[in-house]
């Protein structure tokens, strides 16, 4: 699982991405607020560990705008700030557990533990294809921890595709799921479903084209497959 950290203080900073590798996650620091938001907003993350007073956009704003964005990933958020008035702001604010420093590496990785399987009882919105991350309650899709840019047509056709993966959908399929029937156009489906490779899948490894029937989504190219 990926951690996003975004801690000011190098020390702190280096004590807790040493205690989360060695329990065996994938940890990328921010040492500003400004750095983290970004990356919260660009990169997928499992948890997000957030000091609340940082350079640049403090803790507490980066969460009010993760949310408003209906970014979900759990934020644990750590700050020496300990009166009940400060943690209830960060909760209301959008924080999922408060972390008051100094802490304990023990506490902190329990924590994180007790995020991550609550985050992943949430995803059950998220289809996994490949490098492809689909959130169809978000309505957002990464590729390769990237949000890729989608028209609502192009994200409800892979969605489509995504939620049947390696079973062939018809274009008359495609058609009553994606738009009702409302266009019942084949080239409707192929102009759009071209579009949508450009963005996803320009090497052609993804989305193939069974001739004379319709599309399928595959986990990874198969050197068998008939033309895409």
């Amino acid at each position: 699982m990926r951690v996003l950290l975004v801690e000011d203080d190098p020390d702190i900073a280096q004590g807790v991405q040493t205690a989360l590798r060695r329990a065996g996650y994938e940890v990328e620091w921010c040492a500003d607020g400004d750095a983290g938001e970004e990356a919260a907003m660009l990169h997928s993350f499992g948890v997000i560990l957030l000091d609340w007073m940082l350079p640049g956009r403090s803790g507490i704003e980066i969460c009010r705008t993760l949310r408003e964005m209906e970014i979900a990933t759990p934020i644990l958020m750590l700050t020496a700030r300990d009166a009940v008035a400060d943690r209830v702001a960060g909760l209301d604010g959008g924080a999922d557990d408060y972390l008051v420093k100094p802490f304990s590496v023990e506490e902190l990785l329990a924590r994180v533990r007790a995020l991550a399987r609550r985050e992943s009882a949430v995803r059950s919105s998220v289809v996994r294809v490949a490098d492809l991350e689909i959130d169809t309650k978000a309505r957002i899709v990464r590729q390769a921890g990237q949000v890729v840019s989608l028209t609502p047509r192009e994200l409800s056709l892979l969605e489509a595709l995504a939620q049947n993966p390696g079973r062939v959908l018809t274009r008359e399929a495609i058609l009553e799921r994606v738009w009702n029937n409302d266009e019942a156009l084949p080239n409707t489906v192929n102009f759009h479903m071209a579009s949508l490779r450009k963005k996803v899948d320009p090497a052609g490894r993804l989305i193939r084209t069974v001739h004379g029937l319709g599309y399928t989504l595959e986990s990874k190219e198969d050197p068998s497959s008939p033309d895409r």
